[in-house]
């Protein structure tokens, strides 16, 4: 693909001035759960559309923007009125209003064709490609750009304008709308300005991306932001950089990507193509994420195994020192997979960070604790035989029930909460099985013999 910067950098920077645009209405809709009214506005944005060409005959944007503003508020105001007074669930109430609307739309926009400069696809699909040659005097003749342009940058500018102006209100209304209505700020109020940005914005948009792929400006980005942080300034910058990212990348596979696997495909649709891409870097952000991502959770989720296998490790060799009984690190292994039903692995990387920990010796020949892993181990055990004394005491389970309910207890039990158990369990000595509870210290009752009373 020949690269011109006249033409590719106008046609990036309206693919970026439009998921701006969608980016600051779309974050406020994923936190207010309303995502697919987005999808519901662009489309029920399109029988407005069709009647400002009906009626004035013009592409011009002002009648657009009317019908389509009207258009809109209706769908917004109708899926609310099916919700309250029909008893509909959002989705079905959103479903019934934007389908019947997208399709009168369609109806009028056929019709519309006829009389009107205009294709029903780009409608659909937007005309990115064929903006910068649509170009227009601004600032009295000084500067030249695609006609689009100025339609995204108002929009824009309108957009940032109501965020900031009305941003705390926005926030506790998307968060806690009860909260809102207790400190005198209407959520109502708030909910229709969204709608009416979000409406006024797909118009803005529609003929750049399509009344269809605007949805993927509306929602993907502020996913994506969402999935990196849990801050709202950070998620709406970032939503913004992405949506500035699918556009550059979006307009430069769309003449690239094909080729790759069809030599006979120059090139594809630019703003199918964004969509493409905001889904990529959704999917980037949900694999690789450093707090939400895939591989950071699976990270996590094995870090948490490794932890929990090495405190039974600890365990189990304390038990072993209470018997004087000698294991070889094979034994502690094969013991530690079939007490604790782990694999091989888990087991392996468990008592690979306790030799790195330096809390017990792990050899050939015998196994035994330092002194650090002593008192950590003392403090399982402890955790252990409490859980067994308290679950036997106050829940009257069996004594013989109390094992695998105190393995899974013992590792989320702290100083605070041993505390708790032994003043709950009156300071019991000995566990249901006659075993020693050592004490805080890590000095067990040498009679381990004695029973509970």
């Amino acid at each position: 693909m020949g690269w011109e910067a006249s033409y590719d950098g106008w046609v990036i920077a309206i693919g970026a001035l439009a998921a701006f645009a969608c980016a600051l209405p779309g974050t406020f809709l994923l936190l207010r759960g309303m995502s697919m009214m987005g999808d519901a506005i662009s489309h029920a944005v399109l029988p407005g559309i069709a009647l400002g060409f009906l009626v004035s005959g013009t592409r011009d944007s002002i009648w657009m923007f009317l019908g389509a503003l009207v258009a809109g508020l209706l769908a917004a105001v109708l899926s609310q009125a099916l919700h309250r007074m029909g008893r509909l669930e959002h989705g079905a109430a959103m479903g019934v209003v934007f389908t019947s609307l997208f399709a009168l739309g369609l109806i009028l926009i056929v019709q519309a064709a006829g009389r009107v400069e205009l294709d029903p696809h780009c409608v659909l699909e937007g005309a990115i490609e064929w903006a910068p040659l649509d170009m227009v005097d601004v600032f009295w003749g000084w500067l030249t750009v695609p006609r689009a342009v100025p339609v995204l940058v108002i929009m824009l500018l309108v957009n940032l304008t109501v965020v900031i102006a009305c941003y705390k209100e926005m926030k506790i209304a998307a968060f806690d709308p009860d909260m809102a209505r207790a400190s005198g700020i209407d959520a109502r109020i708030m909910n229709q300005v969204l709608m009416i940005i979000t409406a006024a914005t797909c118009v803005a948009c529609f003929e750049v991306v399509g009344s269809i792929l605007v949805v993927a400006l509306l929602v993907v980005p502020p996913a994506t932001a969402r999935l990196l942080s849990d801050r709202l300034p950070v998620v709406l910058v970032l939503a913004c950089l992405i949506g500035i990212v699918m556009a550059f990348l979006g307009h430069f596979a769309s003449g690239s990507v094909p080729g790759w696997f069809l030599a006979d495909i120059e090139d594809v649709s630019t703003s199918g193509m964004m969509a493409v891409m905001a889904g990529f870097l959704f999917v980037l952000a949900w694999v690789l994420s450093p707090r939400h991502g895939l591989v950071m959770r699976a990270v996590h989720r094995l870090r948490l195994r490794v932890r929990i296998a090495a405190e039974d490790v600890l365990g189990l060799l304390y038990r072993c020192e209470e018997r004087q009984e000698q294991l070889t690190a094979a034994q502690v292994r094969q013991a530690l997979m079939k007490a604790a039903s782990i694999g091989g692995v888990t087991a392996r990387l468990a008592m690979a960070r306790i030799r790195r920990q330096g809390w017990a010796e792990l050899g050939t020949t015998s196994c035994h604790l330092s002194d650090e892993g002593r008192v950590l181990a003392t403090e399982v055990v402890r955790s252990h035989r409490l859980w067994e004394a308290w679950l036997w005491r106050n829940i009257k389970l069996p004594a013989d029930h109390v094992h695998g309910s105190a393995m899974r207890l013992e590792h989320v039990t702290d100083a605070g909460m041993r505390d708790q158990l032994a003043a709950e369990t009156e300071a019991t000595e000995v566990d249901p099985h006659g075993k020693p509870i050592p004490d805080s210290g890590g000095e067990a009752d040498p009679s381990p013999d004695s029973t509970v009373e």
